[in-house]
């Protein structure tokens, strides 16, 4: 069997958009467990938890709150770091498949900024 090296810039391609894909995925995470944990506490609220409770409750809000612009702002770094290396690698990885697969990383993730 007779398998083919993958050209170097194809897979520096494939593990920077493989980088912008996961850390997409857990910038929505976040999200949604700030989403839920918010829920959970407004429910705490009006069934009249004691106060230690409701305080363990925002900090557990707090937390996820505070990972979101961490979270946001490696993603951001990730795509600056996306973009700049198709643009220098233009040539050698035109065409491709993983080329495809990055621009529609790209789009996602900046579409997702814009909500």
């Amino acid at each position: 069997m007779v398998t083919q090296e993958v050209p170097e810039a194809i897979r520096s391609l494939k593990i920077k958009t493989s980088s912008v894909k996961r850390t997409r995925k857990e910038y929505l995470m976040y999200r949604t467990e700030v989403e839920k944990e918010q829920a959970t506490l407004e429910k705490m609220k009006e069934q009249g938890k004691e106060f230690h409770d409701l305080k363990q409750q925002e900090n557990v809000l707090g937390e996820s709150n505070m990972m979101i612009p961490e979270t946001r702002q490696r993603l951001e770094a990730l795509l600056s770091d996306l973009e700049v290396y198709i643009g220098a690698n233009k040539e050698e990885i035109e065409g491709s498949e993983e080329l495809e697969a990055a621009n529609e990383i790209i789009k996602a993730v900046v579409d997702m900024f814009e909500e």
